[in-house]
C-alpha cells in the first residue's frame, strides 16, 4: 500500500513539473535565445535554453506516425477533429502521450488557439479518461486566449478531484502571465490554507515581474516569502537573479548572487555559466570570462542550440578563432542550422578580423536562406563598417533595398561608425541624424552590440577632441547603465584631454555614476589638470 502511495506521488510530481515547465519563462520557452544578450538583431530579454525554435520546429523531420504533425498541417479554419479522425482511421489509438507531445509542440510554435481546440476536443470526446494534466492544459490555453475571468470560471467547473495543487499552480501562473499580481497573491494565500505546495516557477515569474528598477527593492521580500513557504532554492531562480544584475551591468551584484547560489549548494547549469561568461566578456574582464567559458563547455549537454550560439559570441569576443571555428563546425552538423546562428557567426568572425571567413558565411547564408530579413544584411554590414569598408557597406545597403528589406536604427548606427572609421566625419554626422528618425526599442538600445557600436563612435569623437558629440552619445550609454564600466568613462575623459578642456567634476561624476576609477582614470584626470586656466 505504501509503495502504491509513493508511486502515485512520484507520478504526480513528474506530471506537475512537466506541466509547469513552460512557465520558467525566460529560460525554457521564450523564442529568443541567450544570444540576444549580445546581439542587436534580437530583443534584449532574458535568456533561455531550448532545443528547437519555431523556425526549426517547422522544418524538423517528424516521425511518420505523428499525431502532432497532422494537427500542425491542418489549414486555418479546419477543425482539429479532422486530424484525430484521420489518426484513428489509420488504426492508431489516441494516448495521453500523443496529446502531451502535440501540446508541447503547439506551445513552442505559439499556436495557442489550436492547442485550446485540441484540449476542448479531448475533454469533449474523451478518447481516454481526462487527468489533472489535461485540465491544467485546458486552463492554461483558455486563460491565454480568453482572459483570467474565463480561466477562473473554468477552474470552478473542473471536477473537484482535480481542483488540486497542480491546477492551483497553473491558475496562479496564468494570472501572473497576465501581470495580475494581486489576484495571484490571493490564490497563493488560498493554496497555503489548503496545504498545497507552491512551485518555484511561480516565484520565478513574480521576480521577473518585479525586475524593473522601480520594483526591484521588493525582490528580497519575495525571496524571504519563498523561504517561508519552504520552496527549495532552484537553479532557474538564481539564473534569473543573475541575469537581472547582468542586464544592469552590475558585476558585483552578479558575483554576489552567484556566491549565494554556491553557499546554498544549488548546482549551476550551462545557463548559469553562460550568464557569467557573457557578463564578464561585456565588462572586458576577459580572463574571468575565459574561465566561465570553460565551465560552459564542460556543462554543455550537447543538444542545446542556444548554448552553441552563446559560445559563438563568446569566442568572437575573446578573439579565439580556432575555438570559434570548432563550435561553428558543431553547429553545421546539426540537422538544421538556424538563420540566427549564421548571423552570429558572421559577426563573430568579423569581430576577430577574419573578414574573408565572414564573407564566406555571408555567401553561404545567401545561397541557402531566403534574404528577407534586415538582420541578415545588418550582420555583414556591421563587419564592413567596423573595418571602415564603406564602399562594401554601401553595396550591402543597396542590396538590402533591392531585396525589399527596410533599414532600421541599427543599420544607420553601423553606417555612422563606418563613415567615421573611413574619416568621413560629415557623412557620419548626417547618418547619425538619419538614424534618429528610426525608432529603436529600449531593448535594442540596451543590447551589447548597440552599446559597443556607440562606444566605438564615442572613441573616434574622443580622439578628435569632439566633446559635444561624445557627450551626446554618452547619455545613451548612461541610460543603459553601460557607464558603470570604467573603460566607458575613461573614453569620455579622453575626449576632454584631446580637446584640452579642464572640468573639475569629472572624477566625482564618474564615481557617482557607479564606475570605479583605475590607474588610467587618474592619469587622464592629471592630464586635464594642466589645462586649468
Amino acid at each position: 500500500m505504501l509503495a502504491q502511495v509513493l508511486l502515485g506521488r512520484s507520478r504526480f510530481s513528474q506530471a506537475f513539473h512537466r506541466t509547469l515547465s513552460f512557465t520558467s519563462l525566460f529560460f525554457y520557452q521564450n523564442p529568443h535565445n541567450f544570444s540576444n544578450f549580445l546581439c542587436t538583431q534580437t530583443t534584449h530579454s532574458f535568456p533561455e535554453i531550448n532545443k528547437l525554435d519555431p523556425e526549426e520546429e517547422h522544418q524538423h523531420e517528424e516521425k511518420p506516425r505523428s499525431l502532432s504533425l497532422r494537427i500542425e498541417k491542418l489549414s486555418r479554419g479546419e477543425p482539429v477533429g479532422l486530424a484525430f479522425q484521420s489518426w484513428m482511421r489509420d488504426g492508431f489509438p489516441i494516448h495521453h502521450g500523443d496529446i502531451f507531445h502535440a501540446i508541447n509542440r503547439l506551445r513552442k510554435l505559439k499556436l495557442n488557439k489550436r492547442a485550446l481546440e485540441v484540449m476542448e476536443w479531448v475533454i469533449r470526446e474523451r478518447p481516454y479518461r481526462p487527468k489533472e494534466l489535461d485540465y491544467s492544459y485546458l486552463l492554461e490555453f483558455t486563460t491565454k486566449l480568453h482572459g483570467i475571468s474565463h480561466g477562473e470560471q473554468l477552474f470552478t467547473r473542473v471536477p473537484i478531484e482535480f481542483q488540486n495543487e497542480l491546477l492551483y499552480n497553473n491558475l496562479v501562473i496564468a494570472c501572473l502571465e497576465k501581470g495580475v499580481i494581486r489576484l495571484s497573491l490571493e490564490y497563493m494565500k488560498k493554496m497555503r490554507e489548503l496545504g498545497h505546495s507552491i512551485s518555484h516557477l511561480i516565484f520565478n515569474r513574480i521576480i521577473i515581474l518585479h525586475s524593473s528598477p522601480g520594483r526591484r527593492k521588493l525582490i528580497p521580500k519575495i525571496l524571504a516569502q519563498m523561504k517561508a513557504d519552504k520552496v527549495a532554492p532552484h537553479v532557474s531562480t538564481y539564473n534569473i537573479l543573475m541575469k537581472i544584475e547582468a542586464n544592469d551591468h552590475n558585476i558585483d551584484g552578479l558575483v554576489k548572487v552567484f556566491g549565494d547560489m554556491k553557499r546554498f549548494q544549488v548546482e549551476q547549469n550551462e545557463v548559469s555559466f553562460c550568464i557569467l561568461a557573457t557578463a564578464h566578456a561585456v565588462a572586458r574582464l576577459y580572463t574571468v570570462a575565459e574561465a566561465y567559458v570553460e565551465a560552459v563547455e564542460k556543462s554543455y549537454t550537447g543538444d542545446n542550440w542556444s548554448t552553441l550560439d552563446v559560445l559563438i559570441i563568446l569566442y568572437g569576443c575573446l578573439r579565439k578563432g580556432k575555438d570559434l571555428e570548432r563550435v561553428w563546425g558543431i553547429v553545421k552538423q546539426l540537422p538544421h542550422v538556424r538563420l540566427k546562428s549564421y548571423i552570429l557567426a558572421i559577426e563573430a568572425f568579423g569581430r576577430i578580423g577574419q573578414l574573408d571567413r565572414a564573407e564566406e558565411l555571408w555567401s553561404e547564408m545567401k545561397s541557402i536562406k531566403e534574404m528577407k530579413s534586415t538582420d541578415q544584411f545588418n550582420s555583414i554590414l556591421s563587419v564592413y563598417c567596423k573595418c571602415g569598408l564603406i564602399k562594401k557597406a554601401t553595396a550591402v545597403f543597396r542590396e538590402m533595398e533591392v531585396n525589399g528589406c527596410k533599414p532600421n536604427a541599427i543599420t544607420f548606427r553601423h553606417l555612422a561608425l563606418g563613415c567615421l572609421t573611413a574619416e568621413l566625419v560629415e557623412e557620419a554626422l548626417k547618418t547619425l541624424e538619419m538614424g534618429i528618425d528610426f525608432r529603436a526599442s529600449k531593448k535594442i538600445k540596451s543590447s551589447t552590440p548597440w552599446l559597443e557600436t556607440t562606444l566605438s563612435i564615442i572613441e573616434i569623437f574622443a580622439e578628435k577632441g569632439d566633446v559635444a558629440n561624445a557627450e551626446k552619445l554618452f547619455e545613451e550609454l548612461k541610460k543603459a547603465k553601460y557607464t558603470r564600466y570604467t573603460f566607458v568613462y575613461n573614453t569620455l575623459i579622453k575626449a576632454y584631454v584631446k580637446a584640452k578642456i579642464y572640468v573639475p567634476y569629472l572624477l566625482r561624476r564618474m564615481i557617482l555614476g557607479g564606475a570605479r576609477p583605475d590607474s588610467e582614470t587618474y592619469s587622464l584626470i592629471k592630464l586635464t589638470e594642466q589645462f586649468k586656466t
